[in-house]
């Protein structure tokens, strides 16, 4: 008996009907497609990106059509509903960033081995110091840049785990952060301190008492007012869990423990030097300073592994010289 087989069936497409990827080799064409991508993202759109990259929004558009084609996939969705990325569009951002920061640490590990102060160099720094008289943070820089005019400086504001995770992953090349604990991974240098107050705002029970009932104010007693905290890691969370001071409101920046005390509804601690334009408009006031107070210690952070570069080294020796009120720290031998 003879049996007919059915033909032999073609491979199926992909169900999600998108092409196989043509990207072999990465091109520096790729590179340039790749940052304006990441410019977009981070801008929230073509529109919003055209500053940033001072293109047109229709090259803009043709740079991320061409991407997409190069890696096969359908990135984000763009049209009169807004700006928005694809699942597919977040990963390859989060895969961009890490390639970019590869590529840059390359950069500046040739400088290195050239004993070149060059390219970008990323300090990342805790939130309200620039007006703690004692961080003398701008010193700093203007010493560097005297220093190394050729370094390209960014500059960013973050909360302790990000700038720690940004230098162990190596975005940011310095960190300046309160000390809360230590990682085997990091090297820390003690730079300034900051004094911690404990404030309530206008319209709280607490502000404009007289100053007996004040004085008569006690950890025990403090732990009746809502309180308003930071929520992460921080020697702010150590002190409200030594004092069992329940968080009745939860802030993730300087900033916002600030617009939750000028609420009237909770007590918070703050810098003094930040507070203190809020106090002298009559807006917010130290709670019993002499006792609800504490000492925040700054340190700087590098990586330990792979060594920090030139720059980096150079940056934290101007953070501590400019502290120790020193004009200038000595520069680095080639």
């Amino acid at each position: 008996m003879q049996v007919n087989h059915p033909p032999a069936l073609a491979p199926l497409p992909p169900t999600d009907g998108r092409q196989r990827a043509v990207l072999g080799q990465l091109s520096d064409m790729d590179l340039r497609l790749l940052q304006v991508f990441k410019s977009v993202v981070e801008c929230g759109g073509l529109a919003a990106a055209e500053l940033e990259l001072n293109i047109a929004t229709s090259t803009i558009s043709r740079h991320l059509k061409d991407l997409e084609t190069r890696l096969g996939l359908v990135l984000c969705r763009r049209g009169r509903a807004g700006f928005a990325l694809t699942p597919e569009g977040r990963r390859v951002y989060e895969e961009t960033l890490r390639l970019l920061d590869a590529v840059q640490a390359f950069r500046r590990g040739v400088d290195d081995i050239h004993a070149r102060l060059g390219g970008p160099l990323a300090l990342a720094v805790f939130d309200q110091t620039a007006s703690n008289p004692a961080a003398r943070i701008h010193a700093a820089i203007a010493d560097f840049t005297r220093q190394a005019p050729g370094v390209h400086l960014e500059l960013h504001v973050g909360s302790i785990q990000v700038i720690e995770r940004g230098v162990l992953e190596g975005r940011f090349q310095v960190g300046i952060i309160p000390a809360h604990r230590s990682a085997s991974s990091l090297l820390y240098t003690p730079l300034f301190d900051e004094t911690m107050l404990l404030y309530c705002g206008a319209g709280h029970p607490l502000f404009g008492a007289d100053r007996d009932a004040l004085a008569a104010l006690d950890w025990d007693a403090l732990r009746r007012y809502p309180f308003a905290g930071l929520g992460y890691h921080s020697p702010n969370m150590e002190l409200s869990h030594q004092a069992q001071l329940t968080r009745s409101a939860t802030g993730f920046d300087q900033e916002a423990i600030a617009t939750l005390i000028l609420s009237g509804c909770f007590l918070g601690f703050l810098p003094d030097h930040y507070a203190e334009a809020f106090v002298r408009a009559g807006r917010m006031q130290a709670v019993r300073p002499t006792l609800f107070r504490y000492t925040c210690s700054f340190v700087g952070l590098l990586r330990r592994s792979p060594a920090p570069t030139r720059a980096a080294q150079l940056l934290q020796r101007c953070l501590v010289a400019a502290h120790a009120g020193i004009s200038s720290c000595a520069p680095l031998s080639a």
